[in-house]
């Protein structure tokens, strides 16, 4: 049976994370919100940060850059300690992901991909972006896209999926994410990438559903490259900057195929011609949004100070409690689950499949005060932020959703596709 309200709250009680609660903007408390995975909350130390950038801003004016320019390395050594398990001068923020992507992607068919290597891969069910991305760039060099199809969609690429396309020797870049978007199955980063590595392919990893709330063990996994945003466990807010991640031994060996300013070995001497910076630093491009970095560092802030272990002890418990309770409440109205059980296997988002998902979720935001998201074509998406999602949270919301379908009111809501979902 699955845990009562009592019990929930019993589990906040104790919860050794619970006061990081108390550092994000709670507008509405009756609002259960279970989207961190799309958007975190507003930290209040990103609110103080962004204060003191302004300040620096309006006193300092263009003495700022001072200090400033180095933000985007700053930024990055935190992040690669505080959640990459990545070494300091091997990560940077800048741009966004869909950009980052794009540098990383074509650096690597540029410098390692053979006349005899035509062919890029990835799942069908990866993030749209990077399928895009590489579609672009298939369209633009003449190349293959191969598209994987995992045998158990659930559970995403396995290597035994992926071997297939690669025995021929043609692949030369492979993009897969961490954490899958719809299901948020947890990829065998570390097995993966070495069965690439054996048929002489290069993977882009991409951590933008993983960051902040699993582990991410870059250096341990053997992993060359890697992208990211830092909106989401992150909470750097909408449209944050992202980030990427290139293994030192390979940096001197890549060139971005964005060349600016930032990017150049000496910045101001601006009579030159290009030539990349030594270290992460050539990947740099324009001129970095300050406030933007400003924000993600206060956001992995957060993350080194409550510990990613800790985070993911808490993210695995709150996912399990959503699975219990699914099975014992939502099962019997025709839901289905469409997460991986094992913890192992999963994220900190969990998918429930149901005919009527779409209206569902607007029910729940509409009549229910429950935040989740939709994803085609038929997934409620239910994401815990362990620095901000309670116990009480999850069950008050599997609750909510169960009286609601119970009492047919997804039928009341316009069943309308919205632009957002």
């Amino acid at each position: 049976m699955a845990l009562t309200r009592d019990e929930a709250a019993a589990l906040d009680a104790k919860d050794p994370l619970a006061h990081f609660r108390e550092r994000f903007t709670v507008a509405d408390p009756e609002l259960i919100y279970l989207d961190g995975n799309s958007l975190g909350r507003l930290s209040v130390d990103t609110r103080e940060r962004l204060h003191e950038v302004v300040e620096q801003w309006g006193d300092r004016l263009v003495s700022g850059w001072h200090d400033w320019i180095d933000a985007p390395t700053r930024a990055g050594d935190l992040l690669a300690e505080a959640a990459l398990g990545a070494r300091p001068g091997e990560v940077i923020v800048c741009d966004s992901t869909t950009v980052n992507l794009y540098k990383l992607a074509c650096a690597t068919l540029d410098a390692y991909s053979l006349s005899a290597q035509r062919a890029l891969v990835t799942d069908r069910d990866n993030f749209p972006t990077d399928r895009y991305v590489l579609e672009g760039i298939a369209e633009q060099r003449g190349l293959e896209l191969r598209l994987l199809e995992a045998e158990d969609p659930l559970h995403g690429p396995q290597p035994a999926d992926l071997e297939p396309l690669l025995a021929d020797g043609a692949v030369a870049l492979i993009v897969l994410s961490h954490v899958a978007y719809r299901s948020g199955a947890l990829a065998d980063m570390e097995a993966l990438t070495r069965l690439a590595r054996d048929y002489d392919a290069h993977i882009v990893w991409d951590l933008s559903h993983s960051a902040g709330a699993v582990p991410v063990r870059l250096r341990d996994a053997g992993v060359e490259l890697a992208v990211g945003c830092t909106y989401k466990y992150l909470n750097s807010g909408p449209g944050g900057t992202a980030y990427l991640y290139v293994a030192e031994e390979l940096q001197a060996g890549l060139r971005s195929p964005i060349w600016g300013w930032f990017g150049q070995a000496e910045q101001f001497a601006m009579e030159r011609p290009y030539e990349p910076a030594e270290g992460i630093g050539r990947f740099l491009a324009g001129t970095p949004p300050i406030l933007n970095v400003a924000a993600v560092e206060a956001g992995a802030g957060l993350t080194a100070e409550a510990g990613i272990e800790a985070i993911r002890e808490k993210s695995v418990a709150q996912t399990e409690l959503v699975i219990a309770l699914h099975d014992e409440w939502l099962a019997p109205l025709g839901f289905e689950l469409g997460t991986p059980r094992d913890p192992a296997r999963r994220g900190s988002h969990v998918s429930l499949r149901h005919p009527e998902a779409w209206p569902i979720c607007r029910a729940l935001i509409e009549r229910a005060a429950v935040v989740p998201d939709f994803r085609g074509p038929d997934s409620i998406r239910l994401g815990v932020a362990p620095l901000y999602t309670s116990y009480v949270d999850v069950w008050d919301a599997l609750d909510r959703l169960r009286g609601l379908v119970e009492r047919g009111e997804q039928r009341a809501v316009d069943a309308a596709r919205a632009r957002v979902t």
